[in-house]
């Protein structure tokens, strides 16, 4: 009785995995840098796969961890601390790609004077149309919200674990069909990455976005097979709702692409 928990925090084991996530990091961004140069990419992958390791491991604890009821009242205001804060960090990083395209775009480069002088668009650029594919993008990543929203009703709310997994899948494969569009667009782009300011300011902005809707892709797939396991109850579904909050600020963060770099940066 002398070690009775009596109070509603979580103490976590020792656990190796923060060592084993430094170490896989090192070696994958070593890896990454002699790859760069030339050398194999051998490195590289077993650091990847080694970060791969972590994430499973450590997020499966987590799951556990809330299965078997660590996840109290207060433990979970902490974890959704956590979420805000990552996403918010998500966000500055997308800030920046935003401060570099509206530099850009109000003081282009000429090639007589770094001020002024210049077009935006640079000359020679054929950019998108935004009311065609990108707008059909943008309608679809919002219905994909919108499924996400309703699964999140359903289980916070009624406790309806068919309406979930339901709206889940909806959202899932509206996030599959969004990306496959957005690959189509990149091999029909008339620009590239190299070579001019806006096709590098264009691929990294919309291209990261790419890289957070197949990460969050995963992440609502992980909760729609949780779901089918019998997870998330109206009381406890962290989770879920950590991923419905990174969904709906991917949502956000492409409508403010879409208003700045397709229709604005024209």
């Amino acid at each position: 009785m002398a070690h009775a928990k009596n109070h509603d925090y979580h103490i976590l084991p020792p656990s190796s995995l923060p060592f084993i996530a430094a170490v896989a990091t090192f070696i994958m961004l070593f890896g990454a840098v002699l790859w760069m140069k030339g050398m194999t990419p051998w490195m590289f992958a077993i650091g990847f796969v080694g970060v791969l390791y972590v994430f499973y491991a450590w997020w499966a604890n987590v799951v556990h961890e809330g299965q078997t009821g660590d996840h109290t009242p207060v433990v979970q205001i902490g974890l959704r601390y956590g979420v805000l804060l990552f996403i918010i960090s998500e966000l500055m990083f997308f800030v920046a790609w935003f401060w570099s395209f509206f530099k850009h775009a109000l003081y282009p480069m000429g090639p007589d004077s770094p001020i002024r002088d210049g077009v935006w668009p640079p000359a020679g650029i054929e950019v998108f149309d935004p009311w065609h594919l990108p707008l059909i993008n943008t309608l679809i990543l919002l219905c994909s919200g919108a499924a996400c929203t309703w699964a999140h009703h359903a289980i916070a709310h009624e406790n309806n674990r068919k309406d979930m997994i339901n709206g889940l899948a909806l959202a899932i494969v509206l996030a599959v069909f969004f990306t496959f569009f957005q690959a189509y667009e990149y091999t029909h782009a008339a620009f590239g990455f190299s070579g001019n300011i806006y096709g590098a300011n264009f691929f990294m902005a919309t291209g990261f976005h790419g890289f957070h809707v197949i990460v969050g892709t995963i992440f609502l797939f992980v909760c729609m097979v949780r779901a089918m396991k019998g997870h998330f109850t109206p009381q406890q579904h962290v989770g879920f709702e950590a991923a419905a909050w990174y969904w709906h600020f991917v949502d956000v963060v492409w409508l403010f692409l879409f208003a700045v770099i397709y229709v604005w940066g024209r």
